[in-house]
């Protein structure tokens, strides 16, 4: 009997190695402006805001081209530099729209997106978590301070408020992208939730280097790493003044900055 036990232990614990030399590291790739993809270790594809042709992004018709598998398209708000090629990753790979209700139902009717892969299971709102890929990856929707239109051919139409993500993955890191914001108190209660901020500092039309660096401060990602800058010269705000803005707060450690086609592996 003690045999038998020992026996089945020792193949367990061999099936839990074998999956665990399986799983390979999280991923997460900047394509410019504030499009990323994050690749989970068990090989899952989620892009957020894939606005992949950018004007920052040289290889944008290739790495779009490239994405030939996709599960999820989260999508923070309804501009454009947002949405970007949200509809043609959609129809190529079948992926699902990770969205706020108002938003999943206008991309729906005003952008194209295929109604079949906008479906309640993938909606929330501003408070709401939810779990997606059999559990593999958690999404809280956590809100913003912005606009939420979207452009379409009669003008401007509702598309929700706007917001941002905390993207939990199983083995993998916390990412919270923030979307188009200005600073705002309630971001403090993320602190001690996130490993990598994904944040916006390009002034203008989003807080700058300075607020951005407030924000940092008080949610002490693991890594703060800058975005939504540069890519037309309205957006001033860049990463030198960003880490200069960290370093009244002592957290200038904690800038990483992205170059665009850059990939980052968390382990």
């Amino acid at each position: 009997m003690k045999r038998l036990v020992l026996a089945a232990l020792f193949f367990t614990l061999t099936a839990l190695m074998a999956n665990a030399a399986l799983a390979a590291p999280a991923q997460l790739t900047w394509f410019g402006q504030s499009a990323f993809k994050v690749v989970t270790p068990n090989g899952k594809v989620l892009v957020v805001d894939p606005w992949i042709t950018n004007p920052a992004n040289p290889n944008g018709k290739k790495d779009l081209e490239e994405l030939q598998k996709v599960d999820l398209i989260l999508l923070t708000h309804g501009h454009g530099d947002h949405i970007g090629n949200a509809v043609e990753i959609a129809q190529k790979t079948g992926a699902k729209l990770v969205a706020t209700f108002d938003l999943q139902k206008a991309m729906v009717a005003y952008k194209g997106f295929p109604a079949k892969q906008a479906s309640f299971s993938e909606t929330g709102s501003f408070g709401g978590q939810i779990a997606l890929l059999d559990g593999e990856v958690t999404v809280l929707f956590v809100p913003a301070i912005h606009g939420g239109s979207m452009d379409t051919d009669k003008g401007p139409v509702y598309a929700g408020e706007p917001g941002g993500f905390l993207i939990s993955i199983k083995g993998g890191p916390r990412i919270y992208h923030t979307g188009d914001t200005d600073l705002f108190s309630d971001m403090s209660l993320l602190k001690g939730q996130v490993d990598l901020m994904l944040v916006c500092i390009g002034d203008k039309f989003t807080m700058g280097p300075i607020r951005a660096a407030q924000a940092v401060e008080m949610i002490r990602p693991k890594k703060a790493i800058p975005m939504h800058f540069g890519t037309f010269p309205a957006l001033t705000g860049t990463p030198e003044e960003f880490k200069k803005a960290l370093r009244r707060y002592g957290l200038e450690f904690l800038m990483q900055q992205m170059k665009v086609g850059e990939t980052l592996t968390w382990k």
